[in-house]
């Protein structure tokens, strides 16, 4: 192989890897957003802990709430932010 063409191969090597972890959080973000659609059940029991936070005078995007929905559903803050408001504006629209 030529200087150029091994300079081409890694590029293009670098170029995946950096494809693959872009893509695999937003898979996870999918498979997080379906498990909500086909667990009704979840996102309802999740609406009412957060409408129990509200009558305490306490948000739905607080860190309380967000730790909540982090320990039940085994998720790190940023993806139990993604699922609250998912949840809140599919089942629960009226929650703060």
């Amino acid at each position: 192989m030529t200087k150029k063409q091994i300079m081409t191969t890694k590029n293009l090597f670098y170029i995946l890897i950096a494809l693959s972890l872009g893509i695999e959080p937003i898979l996870s973000q999918s498979n997080l957003l379906d498990n909500v659609k086909k667990n009704p059940k979840n996102a309802i029991e999740m609406c009412n802990k957060f409408k129990e936070l509200n009558k305490r005078g306490i948000s739905a995007n607080s860190d309380e709430a967000l730790n909540y929905v982090s320990k039940k559903s085994n998720l790190n803050q940023v993806n139990a932010e993604i699922l609250s408001i998912y949840v809140i504006g599919l089942h629960c629209p009226n929650v703060i």
